[in-house]
């Protein structure tokens, strides 16, 4: 089965050594890799990795949804952090780094802890941040680069957004080698969504085609949390805990008056993880409606009403993503996207409509952008300091046109190619969706678990009780 698809481990492709040559397997790090660590002088009782070291892909026995996991894990994936032996030589190398896309809490200590490291712990003096993401580097003389050292970060992680402005468009792959090669950067740090990714193995293609010896290394960033193979995404657990507070006002509104439904809209175009580990954390959600889930409108005002009814109020929470087939706008933006319909105004005024002649009535939050501008938590900074730091390790070790994210909490290297062919979805057979439907007490026909034949393993053990 393994050999049916790509697989994460199969790294020659994206190591400087053997990308020109190519095949699958390991890198044999231990031969390539001659340069050594200066991590070793600074700190000689320092324990480094094995380069061969790998994450098990899949961990569970007698997986019950072994037919839905991602089959490109199956033979694991490298770890992402120090070796004693490294490919590039810390003082030849110039650094470059963009946050492009939207905003996201966390860039500020991404960009901090990638320069930090590169200074700390290798050296390196000559760092870079292209402002306004691709438009940076495809034009150097409109938008400036920003030297980055330890006074320009020091203290950047303590506020939300970006030092490097985020922005959308401007990829072009031949401008930005021709780039980075008149700067002479050899490291860059790709921090955005699976978009981003995906321009960033193009990026790293072009090199290729050039011999341009230059490690692209990605941070994936989204605030929905829907970036494939990785447990999660910097930003993402910050993104929950605003939302929860956000939640929490809907309650005090709700609770406030006779028969009040607090509506509150959250983040997740396509995606339904802020929603899902809201409702978890909040513990005060009757209702969580998500993207991967289609539902009808008359049984969603049905589980409004007796909700109401037991308690003389009632939590709703969506995301903007969901119920996209009551509200569709038949548009599309400048990138091609499908523009959506506002889901959270409709189900207001739907919901109103409903309860105001049985004396309730709505109050509708949608925080939008607060969630995604705020400062990072303590333990979001926590994450962002692993990915970056390891993000580091793995340019020295030669990869390029590499994603680093956790898998089973241990940073890992994944080919951008795999990182961006997809997007992942909430599963609403996994146990995170059951444990939010069970704590907002909902009913099958709004939370996707009515009778189904979505899971192999379920219908078989229907079959036979059948039999």
């Amino acid at each position: 089965m393994a050999s049916e698809v790509p697989q994460a481990a199969d790294l020659k492709p994206y190591h400087l050594s053997t990308w020109k040559e190519g095949g699958k397997g390991l890198v044999d790090e231990r031969k390539l890799n001659t340069v050594q660590n200066p991590m070793e002088l600074k700190w000689p009782g320092m324990n480094f990795l094995n380069p061969e070291e790998m994450v098990q892909g899949h961990i569970l026995k007698n997986d019950s949804k072994r037919e839905i996991r991602q089959k490109e894990l199956s033979s694991g994936c490298v770890r992402g952090n120090a070796t004693e032996k490294i490919f590039w030589d810390p003082q030849q190398v110039k650094v470059g780094m963009i946050t492009a896309g939207g905003l996201c809490p966390g860039l500020n200590s991404i960009i901090r802890e990638l320069t930090e490291s590169l200074w700390h712990k290798y050296g390196v003096r000559e760092i870079y941040g292209f402002q306004a993401g691709w438009n940076g580097l495809s034009d150097m003389e409109k938008f400036e680069a920003i030297v980055l050292n330890n006074d320009a970060v020091r203290s950047i992680h303590m506020d939300g957004g970006s030092i490097l402005k985020a922005g959308r468009g401007g990829f072009d792959a031949d401008k930005i080698c021709s780039n980075l090669e008149k700067r002479g950067i050899n490291m860059l740090f790709v921090i955005g969504g699976d978009g981003t990714q995906t321009a960033g193995h193009l990026l790293y293609e072009a090199a290729r085609e050039r011999n341009l010896k230059v490690s692209i290394v990605g941070v994936p960033k989204s605030i929905d949390n829907d970036v494939l193979f990785f447990d999660k995404t910097f930003g993402f657990d910050t993104a929950v805990a605003s939302a929860t507070e956000v939640i929490r006002n809907a309650w005090v509104e709700a609770t406030s008056c006779d028969k009040g439904v607090g509506i509150v809209k959250l983040m997740g175009r396509d995606a339904g993880f802020v929603v899902q580990n809201a409702v978890i954390a909040s513990t005060i959600v009757d209702l969580a409606l998500i993207p991967e889930v289609k539902w009808k409108l008359e049984d969603v005002l049905q589980h409004v009403e007796q909700v109401v009814s037991r308690k003389n109020y009632a939590v709703v929470v969506v995301a903007e993503g969901a119920g996209q087939e009551h509200v569709a706008t038949g548009k599309t933006d400048a990138t091609g996207h499908m523009v959506y319909g506002d889901i959270g105004t409709w189900l207001r005024d739907r919901i109103n409509e409903h309860m105001k002649p049985k004396g309730g009535r709505s109050f509708y939050i949608d925080p939008s952008y607060i969630i995604r501008s705020v400062p990072v938590k303590p333990n979001d900074h926590i994450y962002c300091t692993r990915l970056s730091c390891d993000a580091v390790h793995t340019a020295m070790r030669g990869y390029t046109g590499v994603c680093v994210g956790a898998i089973h909490n241990v940073i890992s290297i994944v080919p951008s190619t795999l990182v961006a062919s997809g997007k992942r979805r909430v599963k609403v057979k996994s146990s995170s969706w059951q444990l939010a439907v069970a704590s907002a007490n909902m009913p099958a026909a709004v939370s996707g678990l009515e009778d189904s034949d979505e899971h192999p393993s379920t219908s078989a053990k229907k079959k036979q009780k059948l039999l």
